[in-house]
């Protein structure tokens, strides 16, 4: 199975153009699709599931063109939107039961063993009988992808799932993903730059509307391996070396700026190397800077 987004324009009436131009060739497993808030991430998503028309491009998912087939691609589909709601005074096991008559599956012991399926899969079968309103939020994103599983989807589309989830949570979502992209296409969009590295063997980064890059987390890694540099700084230095340096990040430790910039060379011998990671990659590309050996689209 294929996802293919061609040449995708979105523009709201306030005069945002959130889309511009996207082009993306998604294959089965984890996708990230990195980017700010603001980006263009949901809506790219929306479209995908059929929520909103683009002015502009296509969109074929296998044989199925979703501009035009919406209703065959809502029959594949599995969508975890960034925000979705719940009935707080229905049980899991109820609720799931409702949408799975909602979704045409009419015989009541093949729906029952679908839910209990389910709820095992998502590890809430000892929840089942709890009302959703008392589930943690951990918990109610399990649910949203026990939800978006009935239908035994080919394409899975998750929008900033880890988002406020304490530590143990995101690691079981995180194992839940990663069972699911073996054999489906899993979307994952996210500001999140961990969850793409543990997760995902095909990203894209997108800002403003437009992808910046598309390719594998661990070659984009080795792109700039050995270009990224950090120092400490004083605070009311860290203007003038923004000014003078290609500075892709500063973070603040004990007390103190740190930062990474991009540079072919070592910028002065106060600079000392860093192992590049996935989040350097990120900034730089969100900052437009570039190795000179790089394609930034693939």
């Amino acid at each position: 199975m294929e996802l293919k987004v061609t040449n995708l324009s979105k523009t709201y009436a306030n005069g945002v153009q959130a889309l511009k131009g996207i082009d993306l060739t998604i294959q089965t497993g984890m996708f990230g699709l990195l980017g700010p808030n603001g980006a263009g991430k949901s809506s790219l998503m929306r479209t995908i599931a059929t929520l909103q028309e683009p002015d502009s491009g296509s969109i074929q998912l296998g044989e199925i063109n979703v501009l035009t087939q919406k209703q065959e691609v809502r029959k594949t589909l599995g969508y975890l939107p960034q925000e979705f709601g719940v009935y707080p005074k229905v049980n899991a096991e109820t609720l799931l039961d409702h949408l799975a008559v909602l979704k045409g599956i009419d015989n009541k012991k093949e729906r029952k063993e679908l839910v209990k399926a389910l709820l095992y899969k998502t590890n809430l079968y000892n929840d089942r009988k709890k009302n959703l309103g008392g589930y943690s939020g951990g918990m109610k994103q399990r649910f949203g992808i026990a939800q978006a599983l009935i239908s035994n989807p080919s394409l899975i589309i998750v929008d900033e799932p880890t988002a406020g989830l304490d530590p143990a949570e995101r690691n079981r979502f995180h194992n839940l993903l990663s069972e699911l992209g073996e054999n489906t296409i899993v979307i994952l969009s996210t500001h999140i730059v961990e969850d793409v590295k543990e997760l995902c063997t095909d990203m894209a980064i997108i800002n403003k509307g437009e992808v910046l890059f598309k390719g594998h987390p661990l070659k984009a890694i080795s792109d700039i391996e050995g270009k990224v540099w950090k120092k400490r700084v004083k605070k009311d230095e860290l203007q003038d070396y923004k000014s003078d340096f290609q500075v892709i990040s500063d973070k603040m430790i004990a007390g103190q700026p740190q930062i990474h910039v991009f540079s072919e060379m070592q910028p002065d011998p106060s600079f000392e190397t860093v192992s590049a990671d996935l989040e350097d990659v990120y900034f730089s590309q969100i900052m437009g800077v570039k190795p000179a050996s790089e394609e930034a689209l693939v």
